[in-house]
Order: C-alpha cells, then sequence, then structure tokens
C-alpha cells in the first residue's frame, strides 16, 4: 500500500509523532478530532478502543463499528499523508487496508499476521523491556517496534512503568528499525525521554484530552529531533 505514492515504510522512515485513539464513542467528533491531530503534524493514527470512555459507556465495539471509525481515520490520513494503524486484528486491517498492524507480545504471531496482511503493511510490535526490544529489532517481518509504558498511564492500568532506564537500554543497543517510546508520554516529560535515548514518541492523552489538538500535538512535534 502507498501513502501519497510513497511506501508505508517510507513513512515510517521519517515519522517522528504516532497517536493511538480510541473511536471517541463518547464525544462523536471523530472525524474532527483525526483532522485536528493530523493538523498537528502526527505522522501514525492507530485506533485502541479497548478500555475507552466508549467501552465503558456502550460496551466493547463491534467489529462493523470499528471498521466504520477506521474507514474514517483512514480518510483523514490519506487527506494528510500519513499512516492509519489497526491494533491487534490483523483480519480487520486486512479489510480496512490499512497502512500498519501493531501486535502486543501476545497478540497473534507475526509471521501468522505477515500471512494474512501479505508483504507491504507495516507490522510493529510492543515490547516492555530491552530484550524484547531485541528481539523486534530482529524479528523477520517486525519493522518497528514501541517501547514502554514508561510512565505510568491509564490505558495500561495493569502494567508496570517501566521508567526512563529502559529508554536508556534500548538506545544504548543501538536498533536499525525505527523504536517509539510509549506510556504516559506528554509536553512535560518528552524532554526526559530525548535525554535518554529516544527519538520518536507515541501519545494517548497528550493528544486526545487536548482541548485544541492541532495546537498539542504540534508543541509536541517541535521538541522532537528529525530522524
Amino acid at each position: 500500500m502507498t501513502t501519497s505514492r510513497i511506501t508505508a515504510r517510507e513513512r515510517l522512515a521519517t515519522a517522528r509523532l504516532y497517536l493511538c485513539t480510541d473511536a471517541r464513542r463518547d464525544t462523536g467528533d471523530l472525524a474532527k478530532f483525526v483532522d485536528a491531530a493530523l493538523s498537528g503534524g502526527v505522522d501514525i493514527v492507530q485506533l485502541r478502543d479497548k478500555g475507552s470512555a466508549g467501552e465503558k459507556k456502550y460496551g466493547a465495539i463491534e467489529a462493523k463499528e470499528e471498521l466504520a471509525a477506521l474507514a474514517v481515520i483512514s480518510a483523514a490520513c490519506r487527506r494528510h499523508g500519513a499512516l492509519m494503524a489497526v491494533n491487534d486484528r490483523a483480519d480487520l486491517a486486512l479489510a480496512s487496508g490499512a497502512d500498519v498492524l501493531h501486535l502486543g507480545q501476545n497478540d497473534l504471531p507475526v509471521h501468522y499476521a505477515r500471512r494474512i496482511v501479505g508483504p507491504d503493511v507495516v507490522i510493529g510490535r510492543s515490547t516492555q523491556n530491552r530484550a524484547q526490544a531485541t528481539l523486534a529489532d530482529i524479528e523477520d517481518g517486525v519493522d518497528y517496534f514501541a517501547t514502554g509504558p514508561v510512565w505510568a498511564t491509564p490505558t495500561k492500568p495493569n502494567r508496570s512503568a517501566a521508567g526512563l532506564d529502559v529508554v536508556r537500554e534500548v538506545a544504548e543497543s543501538h536498533p536499525t528499525r525505527p523504536w517509539f517510546v510509549i506510556g504516559g508520554v506528554e509536553e512535560n516529560n518528552v524532554t526526559q525521554a530525548l535525554e535518554a535515548g529516544a527519538s520518536r514518541i507515541a501519545v494517548v492523552r497528550a493528544v486526545t484530552q487536548a482541548r485544541d489538538p492541532e495546537a498539542a500535538a504540534r508543541r509536541l512535534l517541535d521538541l522532537l529531533p528529525s530522524v
């Protein structure tokens, strides 16, 4: 798949700001929100509805509704030349024409996922420590990985924060693939992550809960180095 005639992997190579958002079923403003975040410079938008306000109010999102939300995100990403990511579900990634599939440690194994989505979809991995990050950096079929949670975050309520030490350890291993730090990353602690060796970040609340998502994304991006 290509985005504005640039392959997803080429776009990934320059991506610095990765946004995870729920379907915003409780507010009903997904299209407006995503467009604003992308206008602020977000490079990748992943739909992740687990534990969201919408889930608490309406229950777990059904596949049909998730595909509808992904269609909204995909259209916005195409307009802005960004990448659209699906969390966990290889089948929905294929059905939605996603650019990216992100897999956790206990999700479908990468080689099975690759058989479903094909060779062109970017696949990412969640990692919580240096050992997992080192494996993700060499595992066949993986294109990038995310490390964290660095700080405590309600999106991962049962997972202890790894702290900045894991960022330093991963940075010192000199990964060859793009990697993002995730978990409680906000405007007021980005500099700490960068000083520990990060250059790319993944955020949730820093943008999803901002009064002005476009401005919040732009401020975050201004703090990040070029890659």
